[in-house]
């Protein structure tokens, strides 16, 4: 049996270097991206870069001998911007987020899509995207919800557009989890109180969604394509 090529994004750390370890161990062969490239298996891709993602695509292709599988975009960035901070760092604050979190995955997304249009075979796509593309965020993080709902939104359009093609899309929206990421926010929004809202009493851990996306990757039916799966601990019930 051959391995399936799997492109990670944002696979430095957190739920992607949680979900490289877990595709790895079910013996696909990952191509990992990551801002800065940390040994040889990883190729390097700054996101603010507009070429960054076509290169890093072609990049993975020779690397997987030119076929790749599935994608799974998960690099994102949840940078605070104060709404009362000044026009040109609240602008230049959204059009980092934009980029980063959502038109390199839909610059991916896209190559993706055509490169197996082009083949006759077919591919899935998942998409980390978040809580607050749902039920929005914090006063300073208007930018980082916008870009989680265009992501689910881009997600819906994929699978519709392209079911027909056997190409799958499925979108996991995590709420708070246990991330360097989210850390210093839960930290800053002062832990203990924030976790009172999570029913289940504790955030998740990166292993948990990295298990939904080797789901969503290698396991799930094609009738589940434009499905969105929440693990946010009842944090938000839809």
């Amino acid at each position: 049996m051959i391995s399936p090529a799997i492109l990670v994004t944002g696979a430095s750390r957190g739920i992607g270097a949680a979900a490289v370890a877990a595709l790895k161990a079910r013996d696909a062969h990952v191509i990992a991206q990551a801002t800065t490239a940390r040994d040889g298996d990883t190729l390097a891709a700054d996101f603010a870069d507009p070429d960054a993602p076509a290169q890093l695509w072609q990049s993975a292709l020779d690397r997987a001998g030119g076929t790749i599988d599935v994608l799974v975009n998960n690099a994102g960035v949840f940078e605070a911007v104060p709404l009362d901070a000044g026009d040109g760092d609240w602008l230049a604050a959204w059009e980092r987020t934009l980029a980063i979190n959502l038109t390199a995955s839909a610059q991916l997304s896209r190559l993706s899509v055509r490169h197996w249009q082009e083949r006759g075979v077919s591919g899935r796509i998942v998409h980390v995207a978040s809580r607050a593309g749902h039920r929005g965020d914090s006063p300073a993080h208007w930018h980082y919800a916008a870009a989680k709902g265009g992501m689910l939104a881009m997600h819906k359009t994929i699978a519709r557009a392209y079911a027909k093609d056997a190409i799958y899309s499925f979108a996991i929206t995590p709420g708070f989890t246990d991330t360097a990421m989210a850390g210093d926010y839960l930290a800053s929004r002062g832990g203990a109180a924030l976790l009172a809202d999570i029913p289940l009493g504790r955030v998740a851990e990166p292993e948990e969604i990295a298990s939904m996306i080797v789901f969503c990757a290698l396991d799930a039916p094609p009738s589940m394509t434009g499905a969105t799966l929440d693990a946010n601990g009842a944090s938000y019930v839809r």
